[in-house]
């Protein structure tokens, strides 16, 4: 079955004599269960869906952070965040610029794609595709802008990791107020807009071979819809039994964490951004270009339970963007390829975003460059059904995310979770596969397998030479207990939630900010 599946790749390859186009779609801060096709019962993905079951998906599909900045850069260079050092959100304070009371300082990191590495765009540029950005960058300032690392075509990616806009305008619509992206008319989506820059480039480019990257700023906060989709979204929560009074969010050790998907306005979100992507599948199929383009689809880091905007549930996983559990990290994990992955089909092998770069490859007929992509590996044996090495995963985020997570280091080796944080150097061990929750931490219990993992973990990241935390001086424990207790207390969180699905609320009428309704 293995061999027949590749040898039909080759003839349809060969049959229509073009060589594979690439698509890449990724969203922001999308989690893995906020797709309808992955089970969610209140937003509406049909476009998504589609996709997912004309593809292969990789149910441990992971990416290599639970924040931005450090994901992007590992899909564009095919290393994880400690091989090329943008180990945080790029922006955050670190250091003693760090004025947060913890009992560690978060680690220095690089603040820009480094300009020595070449990028998937440049590699396929090098092989003569034409190459188009469009969207969220978060990858640098002006200098290391995505026409800097190998793109022809940049439409909307600069340094700002959202929709901010130049301090006036900004959002999810026009006026975006963006110095890489000209506006459209006013109240135009930017989910849509995106598609739509990418289907125009598509087009242009339709008897050539090209590599479309397609990186929206949605779902990022601010959350924002229009006012007919926040009345649809009303009248469904309503028709669903999730209005009136209920427990959105409990506490999970350092902040809130969302439990309920009901919020209206992510919900018209995501059906915005799943727009975007049904313009860019729709013209591949208006221009024939279907039978011959790789499609992926995947999500930087886990939906946003908590802080940022409190949007989404990421249940039955923990945690969400920012944590160390798989709420932050497990990801939708799509590949589509024409001939060789188009139907619906689950791949167990775990896989990270730094394997795209020399899938990839692989898929264009192209010499892989393993110097490159040291952390990556091509998933196109696992694409045809054939086995593939096993192999450890591995991730490092010496930092405190914005949502709650700890500084720590993980490696994921079979079934198996170790989680070491470096706060207090305890660990957390889970069995994956028995306990997706991870609320049963096996490390007493199984010494053994914890001391094991801690030691590869340990040795990897001394391979890596990993910037670690260092001690706070600063740090007083009293305050911690006080600042603590604070974030304990929900009721005014529930109270604005609920505020959401109220006939009175009629959003907050800015434009930059969540929870803003546009007009139409």
């Amino acid at each position: 079955m293995k061999y027949f599946l590749s040898l039909l790749f080759l003839m349809n390859f060969a049959l229509f004599a073009k060589p594979m186009n690439f698509v890449f779609i990724l969203a922001d801060d999308l989690g893995i269960k906020d797709l309808g096709v992955e089970g969610s019962t209140f937003y509406e993905t049909p476009n998504l869906d589609a996709l997912a079951k004309s593809s292969a998906r990789f149910t441990d599909g992971y990416s290599t952070c639970q924040v931005c900045s450090p994901s992007r850069a590992s899909i564009m260079l095919g290393q994880y965040p400690a091989t090329h050092g943008i180990t945080e959100y790029i922006g955050a304070a670190s250091g003693l610029k760090w004025k947060r009371n913890n009992k560690v300082m978060p680690a220095e990191y690089v603040h820009a794609l480094p300009a020595k590495d070449i990028t998937i765009a440049e590699a396929l540029k090098e092989a003569g595709y034409k190459t188009f950005f469009t969207g969220k960058w978060h990858l640098g300032n002006k200098g290391s802008y995505p026409e800097d690392h190998g793109f022809d075509i940049n439409k909307g990616g600069y340094e700002k990791g959202g929709p901010y806009g130049n301090g006036k305008d900004g959002g999810f619509f026009s006026p975006y107020g963006n110095a890489s992206l000209e506006d459209g008319p006013k109240g135009e989506n930017l989910s849509e807009r995106l598609g739509m820059e990418t289907a125009k480039f598509i087009e242009a480019n339709k008897d050539e071979k090209f590599f479309a990257y397609l990186s929206f700023y949605a779902v990022h906060a601010p959350i924002q819809t229009s006012r007919t989709l926040f009345k649809k979204y009303q009248a469904k929560a309503e028709k669903m039994g999730l209005t009136g009074e209920k427990q959105r969010f409990i506490f999970d050790r350092t902040q809130a964490v969302r439990q309920v998907q009901d919020n209206p306005i992510y919900a018209g979100m995501m059906e915005s951004m799943d727009n975007g992507v049904g313009i860019v599948l729709d013209k591949l199929k208006e221009l024939g270009l279907a039978k011959n383009t790789v499609v992926i689809f995947t999500s930087d880091n886990g939906g946003v339970s908590s802080g940022d905007a409190y949007a989404t549930a990421c249940l039955p996983f923990r945690g969400g963007k920012g944590r160390q559990w798989e709420g932050g990290i497990r990801q939708p994990f799509y590949i589509h390829v024409p001939g060789l992955a188009d139907e619906e089909k689950f791949v167990g092998v775990p896989a990270t975003g730094a394997d795209f770069y020399p899938t990839i490859l692989d898929l264009a007929g192209l010499a892989l460059k393993p110097e490159q992509h040291v952390d990556g590996v091509s998933l196109k044996a696992a694409l045809e059904g054939r086995p593939m090495p096993k192999r450890d995963l591995f991730w490092h985020y010496p930092h405190f995310g914005n949502q709650g997570g700890e500084p720590s280091s993980i490696i994921r080796s079979g079934n198996w979770k170790l989680i070491h944080y470096y706060e207090d150097g305890r660990n957390e061990l889970y069995k994956i596969d028995d306990d997706i929750g991870e609320q049963n931490n096996l490390a007493a219990s199984h010494p053994e397998k914890a001391q094991e993992l801690a030691k590869k973990l340990e040795s990897w990241l001394q391979e890596k030479k990993a910037k670690f935390p260092e001690k706070d001086k600063r740090y007083d424990a009293e305050k911690a207990k006080q600042q603590l207790a604070g974030k304990q207390k929900l009721v005014g969180m529930e109270k604005k939630h609920a505020n959401y699905l109220s006939k009175e609320y009629k959003g907050n009428g800015k434009q930059r900010s969540n929870g803003y309704i546009e007009a139409r």
